[in-house]
Parts: structure tokens; sequence; C-alpha cells
């Protein structure tokens, strides 16, 4: 029998390359979407190695009926992993950010992933009445997990809390060998940027932020256009799943050592002027 993998946030970009890459390396996968059009699509483009299922994160009914739907369907077997992709991008300078928008993010970004562990622990191998090996959780985190830029305070906050959800959780899953890991990948060239084009910062521009929110649009729109294909992210998945003893953190990022090493490795405040110089951040007069 082929081992089963589900993956949330299937629909588009860095999951549905995902679904194509597991499917590909033999993997039985469920594809969580939110509407029946994207589950039609699915099917439609990659055939009977991925059953998709209607799964809204932050629906708590959903996630109890996408489990039971898999438990039924897997038997006495466990599932080989869980792949936590399902996300949103929120920006804007947090002194004006609406609170709402805030809420939304963590909500969708932590509690909801919270959640879906918890309803598909016991088919990883929580419930050790399962036969087979224990399953995998790979968390789909970012750069911003570890960097916090201005004007995405909100993501980033909700990415530091996922890493910090998933270094507890890989130590309380000892007991039952589900391993952790987390991807954390810098710019993607996805569909997420047709939605940053379209975003309204109109809102921000009677703030004393309108020049810098401007330019970070611009410099998302740039650095996410021309940064890695999904794929790459999908293959970086499959090897979390797959490797004997895989790491704990999977950074993919162009540039690693401009935008990674020597930024963690910089003290905070010679990384902060570098940061204000590169967004316009000057002291207003």
């Amino acid at each position: 029998m082929k081992r089963s993998v589900l993956v949330t946030g299937a629909s588009t970009g860095i999951g549905f390359a995902t679904v194509q890459t597991l499917t590909s390396a033999g993997y039985h996968v469920f594809g969580g979407v939110r509407r029946m059009v994207d589950a039609e699509r699915l099917s439609g483009e990659i055939g009977e190695e991925v059953t998709p299922l209607l799964l809204d994160v932050t629906d708590q009914e959903a996630i109890a009926d996408a489990a039971r739907d898999i438990s039924e369907r897997l038997g006495t077997r466990t599932l080989a992993g869980l792949v936590n992709n399902a996300g949103i991008a929120t920006a804007g300078p947090l002194l004006h950010q609406p609170l709402n928008e805030i809420r939304r993010q963590m909500e969708v970004n932590v509690l909801a992933q919270v959640a879906v562990i918890q309803a598909f622990a016991p088919l990883l191998g929580a419930d050790r009445s399962r036969q087979g090996g224990p399953g995998r959780i790979v968390n789909i985190s970012s750069i911003a997990g570890r960097i916090a830029a201005p004007f995405v305070g909100a993501y980033a906050a909700s990415k530091h809390a996922f890493e910090a959800l998933s270094d507890a959780l890989r130590r309380e899953l000892m007991i039952y060998g589900i391993d952790v890991v987390i991807i954390e990948p810098g710019a993607v060239a996805t569909p997420i940027w047709d939605k940053a084009e379209a975003a309204d910062f109109v809102q921000y521009f009677r703030s004393d932020y309108r020049e810098q929110v401007t330019r970070l649009r611009a410099l998302a729109l740039k650095q996410g256009r021309a940064g890695y294909p999904p794929d790459r992210i999908a293959a970086s998945v499959l090897g979390a799943l797959t490797a004997a003893r895989p790491p704990t953190r999977i950074p993919i990022i162009k540039g690693a050592l401009t935008n990674w090493i020597i930024p963690r490795m910089l003290p905070d405040r010679i990384l902060d002027r570098v940061v204000a110089k590169m967004m316009g951040l000057k002291r207003l007069g």
C-alpha cells in the first residue's frame, strides 16, 4: 500500500507543487483546499494519486470531518506525513494596521496550524494502536520566522510563533517518534505576488509611512517574482519526509550569505541601520 501525506493549502503555489512532487515520488496525497473548483482542478491535473478534501484550516468542523475521512481511508495504518502549508500574509505599519487584520493573521498562521496538528497527530502515530511507522510533520514557515522586516510585523510574528510551536512540538512528540521539520523559504515565485500587487495600501498613505510602504510593495514584487519556483520548496518537503535524519530547519534562500547568514550574525542595532537605509526609514525632521 502506498503511504499517504496530507498537504494543506494545496490549491496553488507551494502546496500544489508539493502535491505534484509527492505523487511523483510514489505517495498518495490528500490535498486540502477551500473551494470545490480547486478540488476539481487538483483531480483533473494530477489524477487518482491525489484525493482533494475541502479543508478550511480555520473551520474546526471541517478539520474534524477531514480527519475522520482520512482515518477511514487509512484503516489501521498511520499517515506518513502532514505538511502544514496553508497560510496568509498581510502587510502594513503596526502603528496603523487594523487589529482585526492582525488577529486574522495570527488565527490562520498560528492557531489554525495547532488545530490541524491536534486533529491529525493520532493518525501520525500518537494513537499507538495504528500500524506502520510514525509520520512526520513538515511546517512551512518563512525567513520572516527568524528575521522580522518592517511593515510585515504581523506576518513575522505569526511565523516566529509557528517556529516556537514547532520546536516545542518536536520535543513533545519524541515519545511517539513523530519528527517535526521546519521549511524556511525566502522569496518564492507564487500567485501570492499577484495578490500583493492588488493589495490596497491607500489606508496608509495618510500616515508618515506612505513612501516606505510604497517602496515595500515594489521591493516585495521584485524579489518575489525573481524568487525560487515552488517546486524547489516542494523538493525540500520531500527530503524532509524521507531523509533518515533530516535537519530541524531547512532554509531555502537566494543569496543566502547576504540575505540570511550575515543578517543573523550582525548585532541588532547594526542590522536596524542596514534595514532602515534599504527601506528609507529616516528620522522625521
